[in-house]
């Protein structure tokens, strides 16, 4: 789950990490009384979306007069942000946050993720801050610095490592004492939270001998938001898909793609492997959908309305594995569903399993417009046809 830039802040702030002062707004009549509060004569407007690269996008402007942040506060409250991590329809600006203009000397990059190759929490910082850390690592490797944590020690082991990353940014003295403040912060959040990634970029340095997160974005595991009421409460949904969003409400998986073919399928690996046969045999996949292994008449039908959601679809494929619900039952589940969505397009089912006989025979004796195989291959094959 991503939470908003304000949001991580906050999170920081109680962990004793330097932040800009800042005031969040919701309507463009409270622009010039935050501009009045927070003083200076040069203020930054930002966009508040589930997104990076707001800046290229026009979401994070700099402001030199009240009347400018009033105008730049009406161009992007109510608008939809396009940014290069977006999809073409962008993301809607329903918060902005309005922060004090800062004298930055230098930027750099501090963030924290898991490395599941050594099986650490690895911390990488750069003096390359303000800049994609994917591009810099690819063409600068030599300015990342990173070390890595074990996860059942404590960062306090490693203090001499935040001293020497410290160092290595040519930090002074004193900045060296509030980087070390912030790296500790950012892991307590990162240990006590659950957090897949936490990222200050940038992290700057001040002419007044400042260290500031300009910026915040953190990433909580959804799988462990259940021992986090306090996290689970920040979530915007606003900011997510709403077909993904109606997915995880029936507890099923549910990805956009921009191909031709609607897939329904339980397991996440069983749901590749239909997807790289399809791409195989010359289709396109719709969706990434994984229906998992408790299906029901209420979840095919949810999946099926799903899917032909996708502006582009011409057939579904439906590629089932009969474990745990036997597959009869399964095929009765289809029926019902189709019913119940009024679904026309043409569709492929390849059932195995349990009773999977029985099942195939129920669809293929339907009214519907159902092709039954017990084949993946040749199932592949056949929605490829009809889809083209």
């Amino acid at each position: 789950m991503h939470i908003h830039e304000y949001q991580a802040k906050t999170l920081f702030s109680r962990r004793h990490i330097q932040i800009p002062k800042g005031i969040l707004i919701d309507s463009t009549a409270k622009a010039s009384d935050a501009c009045k509060v927070l003083g200076g004569d040069i203020w930054v407007v930002k966009a508040q979306v589930h997104a990076g690269g707001r800046g290229k996008g026009g979401g994070v402007v700099l402001c030199r007069s009240v009347e400018e942040v009033g105008r730049t506060c009406s161009q992007l409250l109510g608008s939809q942000l396009i940014t290069p991590q977006t999809d073409t329809k962008g993301l809607p600006v329903g918060q902005l946050l309005i922060e004090a203009g800062q004298n930055i000397e230098r930027e750099l990059y501090l963030g924290l993720l898991i490395d599941k190759q050594t099986q650490k929490i690895t911390v990488l910082t750069s003096t390359e801050g303000g800049m994609d850390i994917e591009k810099v690592a690819s063409e600068t490797p030599d300015k990342i610095i990173k070390f890595g944590i074990d996860p059942l020690g404590s960062l306090s082991v490693s203090v001499q490592d935040c001293i020497l990353m410290a160092q290595k940014l040519g930090l002074n003295t004193e900045l060296t004492k509030q980087f070390n403040s912030t790296l500790l912060g950012l892991y307590e959040i990162f240990t006590q939270k659950d957090v897949n990634l936490i990222e200050i970029n940038p992290l700057i340095v001040t002419q007044e001998n400042q260290l500031l997160a300009l910026d915040g974005k953190i990433d909580f595991d959804d799988n462990a938001l259940y021992r986090h009421e306090d996290i689970a409460k920040l979530r915007d949904i606003s900011q997510e898909d709403a077909k993904e969003r109606i997915a995880s409400e029936y507890q099923f998986n549910y990805i956009s793609l921009d191909g031709t073919i609607g897939c329904m399928v339980n397991g996440a690996g069983l749901a590749m492997a239909t997807m790289d046969l399809i791409e195989h045999f010359g289709g396109s996949p719709a969706n990434f959908l994984d229906v998992g292994g408790g299906t029901t008449a209420d979840r095919v039908a949810k999946a099926f309305e799903l899917i032909q959601t996708e502006a582009n679809v011409k057939g579904i494929f439906v590629n089932i594995f009969g474990g745990i619900v036997r597959c009869d039952l399964i095929a009765h589940g289809i029926l019902q569903a189709i019913q119940t969505v009024g679904l026309t397009l043409p569709i492929v089912v390849r059932l195995e399993g349990t009773n999977a006989p029985k099942g195939l025979n129920l669809l293929g004796k339907s009214e519907f417009n159902i092709h039954v195989e017990s084949d993946l291959t040749k199932a592949a094959i056949k929605i490829v046809e009809l889809t083209k």
